[in-house]
C-alpha cells in the first residue's frame, strides 16, 4: 500500500531529511513516495501566508496524483490548508503531521499530565496554540508551545551545536511549565531530535515521551489504510 509524503515547501533537502526516519519504521506493508512542492512555494513555511501559498501551488499538482496512491501525509507542522483541501477531493486517508502528533500525544498522555510542542519560529507559538484549540475544541490537556526562534529553513543551515542549544532551551522552558508528560516535535525539520528532548528531561529529572509528527502521520495513515474508506 503506497503513501505519498508531501512536503509543501520547496526545500528538497528537507524532504530528503525525512526519508531515513520513515524508511527505518520497517512497516512491510507500506511503500513510500515523496513529493516536494516546486517554486513559487516558499523554501520555508514560516507563517499563515506561506501555508496558503504552498497549498495554492501544491494542490493542482497533487490532484493529478490522487488515484496513484492510497494515502497522503502532509509533512508540514501547521494547521495546513492542504489537508482539508485534499480531503474534499478524495475519500482516501489524508492526514497532516500536526493533527497526527496531537492525536498520538493524547494516546500516550499519563493521567493528570499535559502535552506540549517545541517548534521553530516564535510566530508558531500563537498559531499552533490556536490550531490545537480548534482541533481539540479546547486546551485542557495542553501545556503550550515553546520555540527555538529558528525558521524551518535555518534548521539545516545553523551549526549543529547552536541548534541543540536552542532546542534544549525551548524544551527546558516547556518542561518547567509543569505537568508535561509528552513533547511533540513541532516541525518536520526537527525529525531525529528526540534525543535532545530526552536529554533535557533526564537532566531535569522528569519523565516524558516524545512524538515525532512525521512518524505519527505515517503510522496513522498506515492504520487507516487497513480500514475501509
Amino acid at each position: 500500500m503506497s503513501i505519498l509524503i508531501i512536503n509543501p515547501n520547496s526545500s528538497v533537502s528537507m524532504t530528503k531529511a525525512l526519508e531515513p526516519t520513515i524508511e527505518s519504521l520497517n512497516l512491510p506493508f507500506l511503500t513510500y513516495a515523496y513529493f516536494t512542492s516546486p517554486p513559487p512555494s516558499p523554501p520555508s513555511i514560516d507563517d499563515v501566508e506561506d501555508s496558503q501559498r504552498s497549498a495554492d501551488v501544491c494542490f493542482p499538482l497533487l490532484s493529478e496524483r490522487l488515484t496513484s496512491y492510497e494515502a497522503f501525509v502532509v509533512a508540514c507542522y501547521s494547521d495546513h490548508p492542504l489537508v482539508p483541501l485534499l480531503q474534499m477531493h478524495t475519500g482516501k486517508p489524508v492526514i497532516g503531521i500536526f493533527q497526527a502528533s496531537v492525536t498520538h500525544a493524547l494516546h500516550l498522555l499519563p493521567q493528570g499530565k499535559k502535552f506540549g510542542i517545541v517548534t521553530t519560529g516564535k510566530v508558531w507559538e500563537g498559531l499552533l496554540t490556536d490550531g490545537v484549540y480548534r482541533f481539540l475544541g479546547g486546551g485542557e490537556r495542553f501545556a503550550g508551545v515553546q520555540s527555538t526562534g529558528l525558521t524551518a529553513g535555518e534548521l539545516h543551515s545553523v551549526p549543529e551545536k547552536e541548534l541543540k542549544r536552542r532546542m534544549e532551551h525551548a524544551t527546558e522552558k516547556l518542561l518547567e511549565s509543569g505537568d508535561v508528560g509528552v513533547v511533540c516535535l513541532g516541525c518536520a525539520g526537527l525529525v531525529g531530535l528526540e534525543g535532545v528532548v530526552r536529554g533535557v528531561a533526564d537532566r531535569l529529572g522528569v519523565e516524558v515521551k516524545v512524538v515525532d509528527g512525521v512518524v505519527a502521520g505515517v503510522v496513522a495513515v498506515g492504520g487507516l489504510m487497513r480500514c475501509k474508506y
